[in-house]
Formats: C-alpha cells, sequence, structure tokens
C-alpha cells in the first residue's frame, strides 16, 4: 500500500509544500506574534514531522529532538482558536500551491491531520503544568481514512 509520505511526493513534495506553508504563516498578521521572523530550520523540521508522521523516515524522532522538543516550543504560546483556525486554512491552501494530490482520501487525511495537530498545540500552548499538556507524547502516524487506501 501506498503510504501519505510517497502519495504526496515523498521528502522533495513535502518540503515543496511546508516552504510554501512556512511562508504564508511568516506574512500573516495573526500568525507572526506566533512565529515572529521565523527560524531557519523550521521548514527542516516541520517537513521531517510530517514526513515521520505520514509514513515516512524517522529524522524528526531520532535526530531533530522528536515530539517532546514540539512541546516545549509550543508551551506558553496561548494559541487562540481564530490562530490555530487561519493555520489550517494556510495549511490547506498550501497544499494546493503546491500542487499535492487533490485527490478527496488524500486531502481528508491532510486535514484531518492538520486539524488534529493544531488542537494538540492549542492545548499544549495553554498547558500551565504537565498535567494539563495533551497526553500525546510521540510523533502520531497517520494514515488513509478507513476504507479509501489506494495501492500502486
Amino acid at each position: 500500500m501506498v503510504t501519505l509520505y510517497e502519495h504526496a511526493g515523498g521528502e522533495e513534495g513535502l518540503h515543496r509544500f511546508i516552504d510554501i506553508f512556512y511562508g504564508s504563516v511568516l506574512a500573516d498578521p495573526l500568525l507572526k506574534p506566533l512565529f515572529g521572523d521565523g527560524k531557519p530550520e523550521h521548514v527542516a523540521h516541520l517537513t521531517a514531522f510530517t514526513a515521520e508522521t505520514f509514513g515516512g523516515p524517522d529524522t524528526f524522532s531520532r535526530a531533530m529532538g522528536g515530539f517532546l522538543q514540539l512541546i516545549a516550543v509550543h508551551r506558553g504560546l496561548r494559541i487562540a482558536e481564530e490562530q490555530r483556525q487561519r493555520f489550517v486554512d494556510l495549511y490547506m491552501a498550501a497544499a494546493d500551491k503546491a500542487g499535492l494530490p487533490s485527490d478527496a482520501p488524500f486531502r481528508q487525511a491532510l486535514r484531518e491531520h492538520v486539524e488534529f495537530g493544531s488542537q494538540v498545540a492549542m492545548q499544549n500552548s495553554h498547558a500551565r503544568t504537565d498535567d494539563e499538556l495533551h497526553p500525546l507524547r510521540e510523533v502520531p502516524m497517520w494514515d488513509w481514512p478507513a476504507g479509501t487506501e489506494p495501492s500502486e
């Protein structure tokens, strides 16, 4: 079965997508307070995270600090629902601009992935104690929506 990672074009396709997405986030007045002027390594980190989540290499967990680092960078940001929703909207728009596959099963998986991830990030951004953090402590593995797995 083809993974979401392979279907998205592997490392090259995901890097192109995340690069477009990150540029749009840095230019957005609602999200700029969360990201500031950006960090040069952010595109590589988010690409590796997405690749790992979608069934690609485990570079994010193995060599980039993994999920605990991701929790740490979100703590204290106090992400608002409006910011979370804009993040999702820009993510999906970047998928179009990057030419990611437009088939319904892939887009459903992509949307569910960013909706879930942004909810986790928002919860963690408001956590005052470890007990208030989302219970997820490792990179989630994402797959095709049930009954829609393509084969190639």
